[in-house]
């Protein structure tokens, strides 16, 4: 049954006295929706072979945590804040299965190897065509390749594109501070980028459209919404690495 605001709000109120273990598997049963909504959001981008089940096992876990962590009287939106512990969790549990095939590394690593050598050697970014040739393969299969490249990048930048990051640092200053570095150099790297991989990388990452409505927002097919997404992401990476920052 779904609780009213005043019913939750007595349950945090209740839960920050005492942390209740009954109370707080009330509160995770009353959020475990944004798990789901999550763990689907991210699906959509990932492989076929990543189950979402396990997804949503590492966000509930994820949404625990952040329970456990909020602090009621700070006045922070939980939902943002569970929303940035939960989507955490699901990227740690990714990372540490490494779902990212040896094959498709080896073509990430060569397309980015293309993409520095020809904007090296030719002082601006490639077109479609000369990327293409610099791979050896066609422009139809430049455009598949981006598509798997667009998933395997969502994961290591995602966090630090989001402008809520901030949250989650509020108790660790130092931590905080080496976020808003990161968060000042892509501010500088974003301004960067075309005016629609600007916008790719604005619906995507903070209104958190998926491809497919990206594409029909700006009338353009999902595969190219997902190489503008590749290239936005690869040059944002590229800017970080020139700034000695991790990504």
């Amino acid at each position: 049954m779904q609780l009213s605001p005043e019913e939750v709000q007595n349950l945090w109120t209740l839960y920050s006295r005492n942390k209740d273990i009954e109370i707080r598997n009330r509160l995770v049963e009353h959020y475990l929706p944004l798990v789901n909504t999550i763990a689907g959001r991210l699906a959509i981008s990932l492989p076929n072979h990543v189950d979402t089940d396990d997804l949503k096992v590492s966000g509930y876990f994820g949404l625990m945590d952040a329970i456990d962590r909020y602090d009621y009287n700070r006045g922070n939106k939980f939902e943002t804040y569970a929303g940035i512990r939960i989507s955490g969790a699901m990227k740690d549990d990714l990372r540490s299965r490494d779902w990212i095939s040896v094959s498709l590394r080896q073509k990430i690593k060569k397309y980015e190897a293309a993409v520095i050598n020809l904007e090296g050697t030719l002082g601006r970014t490639p077109t479609d065509d000369e990327l293409a040739n610099e791979l050896e393969i066609t422009v139809e299969q430049l455009y598949s390749l981006e598509q798997q490249v667009s998933a395997s990048t969502i994961i290591p930048l995602g966090e630090y594109i989001k402008s809520e990051t901030a949250v989650t640092t509020a108790n660790d200053p130092t931590r905080s501070l080496e976020t808003v570095e990161v968060k000042e150099t892509l501010a500088k790297a974003i301004d960067k980028l075309s005016e629609k991989e600007r916008l790719v990388v604005s619906l995507y990452y903070h209104e958190e459209l998926t491809m497919k409505e990206i594409s029909q927002v700006l009338h353009l097919s999902e595969a190219r919404i997902c190489q503008l997404h590749t290239k936005a992401i690869f040059k944002l990476r590229g800017f970080l690495v020139s700034e000695n920052m991790e990504y």
